[in-house]
This record gives structure tokens, C-alpha cells and sequence, in this order.
């Protein structure tokens, strides 16, 4: 049982029996004392420890004055429940920080304590920390996935529910990426590994979340300095409210002006304020990582909030990013099959998702002894020279700058254009879907209010306009060079109100410099991959648009229930404080405004941890 709770039980029965014992009898005494003791006691200690270092002007000191100086006063029943409602008070506070903290340290649960290594000898039982990358490891049903890797053998069904928040199975097969800390359900199963443990999409969630309570919101840290030169003014207040009456009136009337100081002091404690209000911010960013969205610190969750403007890339973000030949046109004598094969070669260094598809249609091995040379283009494309040959593949800017005559298409696909020795071969088109939940995103965005919804890309015109009309999406620009995007985004961010912030959603791979610059950052499907944990400041974990509106309802319930917190806490206080000053608060009603507004802000904080309505 808790350490607190004990002390608050066993104080509550020594205390009970003294409402049925004569007043003031030795034994009622001797039994508030105790109970006294037992209940305060800790907070004396602290009060006393405290006065060293110089921190002494907090909640322990105030506690204490205020309790002995109602020993002083004979006023006993009310020092003991001062001190007993304090401790319930701090009971529900550890509680709740407890149960949001457990939203978030669940996280720890994904660390696989082993790996099957498989080595000449046999399977080797090894801590994950020792494997390299490279290494091969078996994988059974019912093992969590301890580094991230290819699967090279075995078919299985993968439950990704503690990254992603996604409660159906994963089915996988060879050449399906896993992320370490999922669990594997089903078939044995043998991975590669692509991560060192410490690279894992694991330890970056966990390090990423341990960072996160060292990013202060705006509120939390109004309360920081709040506190720090609330508490000595109102320590100095107190002190007046006995002093100068006490002085002008004479000693006769000392106890009635330090039962008003007393009840003053006990409202001022700050508890509700301190506790609650990162209390919100802490449990807003756990409830979100239990939806699959992973949130770098409480000011990004405070500036999601106040979002007026969403700006997507396109390909591997509203789209799926798995494209797929879908037409071969050839010009000038080249046949479809050699430009096809070219253009596998020349992309075949490339992890873009147009280059995968081209590698995908060609089919067939590639020996890589038959390149020689590969220049990438960002924006643009690839320059190869394969087979001596020099192969030109990318989009038709890069065509009219390498002054290859290429035919100009209409066709609502993505285009690459292929030219071979300077002469355009032609061009290949490549399609791509919407992911399921996209359009949805773009309605749900609109339904919460925010103002403007642009799409960046780097595609094609008619391909841009092809998504932008099947989502409803107004504002979009097409044919952009990273660059391009960034210079976009600024336009956006200049043209916004001031006090509205600019978020843009990205896949992580070729966005970082405007994840970097936009206001809020927001990666989608960015586990693992270093562009998307170092510059995003959102990362959601599965490849799911929603999970943006998501953020932003949950952002907007988090900062509306630390302010209802904030004005709730100072009016109790700023209220129960005048009436104590004029000697209209008695020490329980001082009880109330502080144990009692904390308690109730604690509560409303916690309901932040409910996922029903987002």
C-alpha cells in the first residue's frame, strides 16, 4: 500500500475519536499531537530541510506555519485537517500523475529484453544491444520484434497496436520492413537487421518521449515564474495581517489577527496551479501517444491549438506512395523494354518511391558493375551512365536543362521522362492512390476549424490536380524543388494572422528543411527514419492523415482544460483570500480553496486521458 495513504489512515483513526472526548483533556491532546505527527510530519521535515538551501518559500513552509500557528491558537481540530486534507490532496495529485505517466512509460513495455542471433553455432541468445547491423535473428510467435529489420524468411501477422495505435494485425512476408517493438504473432521469422539497437525505431520513441517534459508550453512556464514571486508576497501579506493590526489595536487582539493570517496563508498555497497545469499538458501528450502520435514537448501541443493553416505534401503523405507502372511511350526508335531497363539502372540507388516502382516493373536482377556514374538531382531526377550510355530519367525541368526535346503530356499520372544519349526516349507513367483515410482528413480538418488546407508538391501539374480535385483541396502548387516548397511555406506563414500557426505534414524524406520551418512540424509514417524524429515536432507513427485532426482536437481539448484550471484555481483563491484578510474565511474554508480547487483541478486534468471524441 502507498506510503501516503497509510499515513492518512492511520491519522484519520487517531484523529476521529477526539470529537468524542472532553475538550482539552489530556488524552484529546496527547491524540491530535500524534495524529498530527503522523500525518504532517513529512511536510515539517521537508519545511525544515528546505531552509538550508534557501528554497524554503513553498508549499511545505506554508503548510507548517500555518498548522502550528493554529497549535498555538488552541485551534487543533482544524491544524490536523489542514494537514490531513493537504495529504489527500497530494494522494490524488501522485495518483493522477501516475496514471498519465503510465499512458506514456508503457512505452518502456516495447524494449524486447532479448534476440534469437543466428550464428554458424545456432541461435545465440544475446542482448539487443550487442547485435550489429546486418546480423541475422529469428523472431518466434509471441516474441517482441527487438531491432528493426527485413524479413528475409517466414510469413506472419504482426500486431503494431503499441506504436501505431492500430488494433488490426499487419499481415508481413519477405522484403516487409519491421520497426522493433511490435510483436510478432504468428510464423517464425527470420530479419535482417537495419538498426543498431540505440538507431532502433524503439529507442527513438523512448528518447523522444523521456525529452518531451523538457519543452514547456507557454502556461506552464507563466506558472513557474508565478509561483516563484507569488509565494514570498503572500508569506509578506500574512505577516502584515497580524503585525500592523496587532501593533495599532494591542496584543489582546493577536489570535484573532493570526487566525486570519493563518487562513490566509492556507488559501495562498499554489498547489492547484503547480500541479495541474502541467498535470494537462502531460496527460494530453500521453493520450496522444496511445493514438499512434508522438509529441516532442508540451509547446508544440500548446501551439497545435491555435492552428489556422494545414499544408500537405502530397506523395507518401495524402497519397500512399506505392506507385506502379502503368504506360510505356516510346519516341525516336527506342523500344519499350531497353528504356525500361535504363531507367531501373539509372534509379536503382534511389529509395524514392517512383524509383521503386521502376525497379519493381523492370523485374529482372541488376548488375550494378554495369553502372558507372549516378548523379541525383534533387527536384529533378537521376543522371546515369549505364552500359556507357547516358541515361537522363526525371521530370520535364530536367529535360529542358539538359536540352533533350521532349514531348510535353497531358496524361493525370505522374510522368518520368527518359532521355538516352541526348535524345528523348520518352516517358513512363506512374500512378499512385489516395490512402483510405485521406479524404476523411481533409473533411475533418475543415470541420474543427481550420481556415486553409494547400497541398505542396513535387509532382506533376495534372497529376497534383488529379489528387487536389478527388480531396476537395482548393490551394495547391505543383512542380516544386524543395526549395520551392520552403519558399512556399514562408508565403504562408507571412500571410497568416499572427497569432495563427502554419503546421505541414510530411513523409520525413525529402520535407526536412520545411517539417524544420513550419511552425509545427508533423511527419507521417516517420519511424525510423532520421529526417522525419530530428526535424519533425510531431511524429504519427502509421501512414494515416486523420491522426493530424486527431492531434489538433486533442491539442485544443489539452490547452482549453489548462486554462479552465488556471481561472478556476486564482478566482477560488483571489476570492477565499479577501474574505480571509477581512476575517470572513475560517481555516476550513481556507482548507477548501487549496486541497479541495486542487483536487477538482486535478480531476478535470485527468479527464484529458479519456480518447472518446477524438
Amino acid at each position: 500500500m502507498n506510503r501516503k495513504l497509510i499515513q492518512i489512515i492511520l491519522a484519520t483513526l487517531l484523529y476521529i475519536p477526539t470529537f468524542f472526548l472532553k475538550p482539552e483533556t489530556p488524552l484529546q491532546i496527547i491524540l491530535f499531537i500524534i495524529s498530527y505527527l503522523v500525518v504532517g510530519g513529512t511536510i515539517l521535515l521537508k519545511a525544515i530541510r528546505n531552509i538550508r538551501p534557501g528554497n524554503f518559500l513553498d508549499e511545505n513552509f506554508l503548510m507548517s506555519i500555518a498548522t502550528l500557528g493554529a497549535f498555538y491558537i488552541k485551534a487543533y481540530p482544524e491544524a490536523i485537517a489542514i494537514m490531513l486534507f493537504y495529504q489527500i490532496g497530494e494522494y490524488f495529485q501522485d495518483y493522477a500523475v501516475d496514471k498519465s505517466k503510465r499512458s506514456i512509460t508503457s512505452l518502456m513495455e516495447l524494449k524486447a529484453d532479448h534476440a534469437n542471433l543466428k550464428t554458424e553455432n545456432g541461435i545465440k541468445i544475446t542482448d539487443p544491444q550487442d547485435i550489429e547491423i546486418g546480423s541475422f535473428i529469428l523472431i518466434k510467435p509471441g516474441e517482441r520484434i527487438p531491432l528493426d529489420g527485413i524479413i528475409t524468411e517466414g510469413l506472419s501477422y504482426i500486431d503494431t497496436s503499441a506504436l501505431t495505435g492500430e488494433t488490426l494485425p499487419k499481415e508481413v512476408s519477405p522484403g516487409s520492413e519491421l520497426l522493433s517493438g511490435c510483436i510478432n504473432l504468428s510464423g517464425v521469422l527470420v530479419v535482417k537487421t537495419t538498426n543498431t539497437f540505440g538507431q532502433s525505431a524503439v529507442s527513438r520513441i523512448l528518447e523522444l518521449v523521456e525529452n518531451a517534459s523538457n519543452k514547456k508550453s507557454t502556461q506552464e512556464k507563466f506558472i513557474t515564474k508565478f509561483a516563484r514571486y507569488y509565494t514570498p508576497i503572500v508569506v509578506g501579506i500574512g505577516l502584515a495581517i497580524v503585525v500592523i493590526p496587532t501593533a495599532i489595536l494591542g496584543l489582546s487582539t493577536l489570535n484573532t489577527w493570526l487566525y486570519r493570517a493563518l487562513a490566509f496563508l492556507v488559501v495562498s498555497c499554489p498547489c492547484a496551479l503547480v500541479v495541474s497545469i502541467p498535470l494537462s499538458f502531460f496527460a494530453g501528450i500521453g493520450t496522444a501517444s496511445k493514438e499512434g502520435i508522438l509529441i516532442k514537448g508540451s509547446n508544440y501541443l500548446e501551439a497545435l491549438a491555435k492552428v489556422e493553416n494545414v499544408v500537405f505534401d502530397k506523395t507518401g503523405t495524402l497519397t500512399k506512395g506505392v506507385f506502379e507502372v502503368q504506360k510505356i511511350v516510346t519516341f525516336n526508335n527506342f523500344n519499350k523494354s531497353e528504356m525500361l531497363e535504363l531507367a531501373a539502372y539509372g534509379e536503382v540507388h534511389s529509395s524514392h518511391p517512383i524509383s521503386q516502382s521502376l525497379k519493381r516493373a523492370y523485374g529482372a536482377e541488376i548488375i550494378e558493375t554495369r553502372i558507372t556514374e549516378v548523379n541525383e538531382l534533387a527536384g529533378l531526377g537521376v543522371i546515369a551512365k549505364v552500359d556507357d550510355k547516358i541515361v537522363t530519367i526525371g521530370n520535364m525541368k530536367l529535360m529542358n536543362q539538359e536540352q533533350i526535346e521532349a514531348d510535353e503530356t497531358d496524361e493525370e499520372r505522374t510522368i518520368v521522362h527518359i532521355g538516352i544519349d541526348g535524345k528523348y526516349a520518352g516517358y513512363i507513367t506512374i500512378a499512385d492512390e489516395l490512402k483510405a483515410d485521406s479524404k476523411k482528413a481533409i473533411e475533418n480538418l475543415r470541420e474543427i476549424g481550420v481556415s486553409k488546407i494547400i497541398m505542396l508538391t513535387g509532382d506533376s501539374n495534372t497529376s497534383a490536380k488529379k489528387t487536389a480535385d478527388e480531396l476537395g483541396i482548393l490551394n495547391y502548387k505543383a512542380d516544386l524543388m524543395p526549395i520551392d516548397k520552403l519558399n512556399q511555406l514562408e508565403h504562408i506563414m507571412v500571410h497568416r494572422n499572427k497569432k495563427g500557426k502554419t503546421v505541414f505534414v510530411g513523409d520525413g524524406i525529402n520535407d526536412a528543411p520545411v517539417l524544420a520551418r513550419a511552425d509545427i512540424g508533423i511527419a507521417m509514417g516517420g519511424l525510423g527514419r532520421d529526417a522525419a524524429i530530428e526535424a519533425a515536432d510531431i511524429v504519427i507513427m502509421e501512414d494515416e492523415p486523420i491522426k493530424v485532426g486527431v492531434a489538433i482536437k486533442l491539442a485544443k481539448r489539452t490547452v482549453l482544460v489548462a486554462t479552465a484550471n488556471i481561472i478556476f484555481a486564482i478566482s477560488i483563491k483571489v476570492i477565499v483570500l479577501i474574505f480571509s484578510a477581512v476575517g470572513l474565511a475560517s481555516l476550513w474554508m481556507a482548507v477548501f480553496a487549496d486541497v479541495g480547487v486542487t483536487i477538482i483541478a486535478v480531476l478535470n486534468s485527468l479527464r484529458l486521458l479519456r480518447r472518446k471524441g477524438l
